[in-house]
């Protein structure tokens, strides 16, 4: 039986007996491939209108792009953009749009969907795909609630409190010694 590779690393696994004189090698490049999985890579997307397809070889570092971790598309774009990751991964990413030019980069998987930076968004994004999208995680966070917190720092013995709309501010949080305390603790 011959070797195989993992779905989203394209590690090689390695039958019992198999590469008799290389398996040094091989391995090798497996741990190569893993470093990459955990590593950053500098994506130029300039120009017009166009899809950057990032891709993973089996056994390859250098033509795998898309099996890095953290990816910055940098470069001045003229034009909207769409950058893919291969379909049927599941895989983490942070992406980060430091390119110049108002134009939109949306990221999505080669036949799913993804997420859009806006024209000035020059953010960075966290995702992930689920063999079939990629999905935006900060969209996700910002469903929840969100808190405003007080301009200035409190004074001694206040606690952050609540007006109930999502609006913090410092004050007397009810109880404010042992007895009271130890009351609450004792009584609900």
């Amino acid at each position: 039986m011959a070797s195989s590779y993992t779905t989203t690393l394209g590690i090689e696994l390695m039958v019992t007996g198999e590469n008799s004189g290389t398996w040094g090698d091989k391995t090798n490049t497996n741990l190569d491939i893993i470093e990459q999985s955990q590593g950053y890579l500098s994506k130029s997307i300039a120009g017009g209108a166009q899809t950057t397809a990032l891709t993973i070889t089996d056994g390859a570092t250098t033509t795998s792009d898309a099996r890095n971790l953290i990816i910055e598309l940098t470069g001045t774009i003229t034009g909207n953009q769409i950058v893919t990751v291969p379909d049927g991964i599941e895989k983490n990413y942070f992406f980060k749009n430091n390119t110049t030019g108002a134009f939109t980069v949306q990221i999505k998987t080669a036949s799913g969907t993804g997420f859009t930076f806006a024209a000035a968004d020059k953010g960075t994004r966290l995702a992930y795909t689920d063999g079939t999208n990629l999905v935006d995680v900060n969209a996700a966070i910002t469903t929840i609630n969100q808190f405003t917190l007080p301009a200035a720092d409190g004074t001694n013995g206040q606690a952050l409190i609540t007006d109930g709309s999502a609006n913090l501010s410092f004050g007397d949080a009810g109880i404010s010694t042992g007895k009271a305390i130890a009351m609450a603790l004792v009584f609900g």
